[in-house]
């Protein structure tokens, strides 16, 4: 019912060490898979810029009673950053307007 001692301070610097050294092994031969046409780590990421026609924007958001910056991007498959811009251009051309929100997280709902 021992359990496991404590290592000394010399011991965890060797083990931190030779695990970054692992670490940047794998990190190198996963970026020369990468060269040689491998399949890369992730799968399908959001988008930074994209553009729609505002008709294919709203019809995305049609079904939604109350559109967040969140549940945009997430319609809209973009980041955050992108569906906010996104709605404050739609907000500047009165497609959408704003009903709610604080500090930056607004509640839209479409314009009728």
């Amino acid at each position: 019912m021992g359990g496991t001692k404590k290592k000394t301070l010399a011991g965890m610097e060797k083990e931190q060490t030779k695990k970054a050294e692992e670490d940047s092994s794998k990190k190198k031969e996963g970026k020369q898979k990468g060269k040689r046409g491998g399949s890369g780590a992730g799968g399908a990421q959001p988008h930074l810029t994209f553009s729609l026609r505002d008709d294919d924007a709203l019809s995305s958001l049609k079904g939604m009673k109350a559109i967040t910056v969140y549940s945009a991007a997430k319609a809209f498959n973009v980041k955050a950053s992108v569906a906010s811009m996104t709605l404050k251009n739609l907000e500047e051309r009165g497609m959408v307007k704003r009903v709610g929100g604080f500090s930056g997280h607004y509640v839209y709902s479409l314009s009728n």
